[in-house]
């Protein structure tokens, strides 16, 4: 299987520029990356990396495709999304990674809510989340936000997608009484920290 993108062509040149920004801009830190399938964004991602040197990037996923949907997930367009799909082994990611000829990331198999504080760097300076459900997306957001450095930046892929209500939902409840900066292009959500 050779690796499928699931981001369009326009929301990877953004999610890529967000990552320049915030090296350029010498925000400390390493990338995390939520959500990688066959690795079609987290080549791009290594790629960026790997041309300044100094971040290391991770990726979780569970490879076992889409959990269990929540109420807040339900949507009349996204009947298609069901347990299991989307599913790629974490050896297949692992080839995908080495076709393209760039670092291979530190990987963690898990599901989002397995995971600990051990499991993350201590210092994240860009995060792209893509989680694709509700629970999915605030188990991430819970994880990484006490991790975040200063300046650093988040992107959520499907916040504008009305057949995944419930990432939308789990940013604008972790969103609520913070002073976080938030953009919107494409159907991705862009959170300035």
């Amino acid at each position: 299987m050779e690796y499928k993108l699931q981001t369009d062509n326009k929301e990877v040149q953004i999610i890529i520029r967000e990552l320049v920004r915030v090296i350029d801009g010498n925000v400390t830190g390493d990338v995390v990356e939520f959500g990688c399938y066959s690795g079609g964004t987290s080549i791009h991602l290594a790629k960026t990396i790997s041309e300044f040197k100094q971040k290391k990037l991770f990726v979780y996923d569970s490879f076992e495709g889409l959990p269990e949907k929540t109420n807040s997930d339900t949507s009349t367009l996204g009947i298609q999304f069901k347990p299991g799909e989307l599913s790629v082994s974490k050896k297949q990611f692992i080839k995908n990674i080495q076709k393209a000829n760039v670092p291979i990331p530190i990987i963690k198999k898990a599901w989002f809510s397995e995971l600990t504080d051990g499991d993350i760097p201590e210092n994240i300076c860009f995060a792209y989340l893509d989680g694709d459900y509700y629970q999915s997306i605030k188990d991430s957001l819970k994880l990484i936000e006490s991790n975040m450095a200063d300046k650093s930046t988040i992107v959520v892929d499907d916040y504008y997608n009305e057949s995944l209500p419930g990432v939308r939902k789990a940013v604008d409840e972790w969103l609520a009484g913070k002073t976080i900066k938030l953009k919107i292009e494409n159907s991705l959500a862009i959170l300035y920290l």
